[in-house]
């Protein structure tokens, strides 16, 4: 009887379970909170317009067709995998101020608004050709 023994211990030494212990997490079922609906992914995906750009583009007669907002989305993209807050994006005869994480163009301009222009309180550029 060479063990010790300690108050509070009613067994001298270490018991170790019989068999390995396993120990296994409930099956959770994902709730309705937590799944996003495919329209919400598509919303999360898309570039919105603020009023006072679809107002400066109606104004300066610019539109954008399907190639250059897939361009357009793609710039933003590229501009959120480096941490951009505010991008300039010049796109051939146009330059947009976009919002990278609410996804959304601020103001755009023309070729001609452009001349003589200083941007302010952005935080990178993406040039498109």
């Amino acid at each position: 009887m060479n063990e010790r023994m300690t108050i509070g211990q009613l067994y001298p030494g270490r018991i170790y379970p019989a068999a390995p212990v396993k120990t296994s997490k409930p099956a959770s079922t994902p709730d309705a909170s937590s799944q996003t609906s495919f329209d919400e992914l598509l919303q999360g995906s898309l570039l919105k317009f603020s009023n006072h750009a679809a107002k400066r583009l109606e104004q300066r007669g610019i539109e954008i067709k399907g190639e250059q907002l897939d361009k357009l989305n793609q710039a933003v993209e590229k501009a959120a995998a480096k941490g951009s807050k505010e991008s300039l994006i010049l796109m051939k005869d146009m330059a947009l101020i976009v919002n990278v994480p609410n996804r959304t163009v601020v103001t755009a301009m023309d070729g001609k608004s452009m001349k003589d222009n200083v941007f302010t309180q952005i935080d990178s550029a993406v040039v498109l050709s």
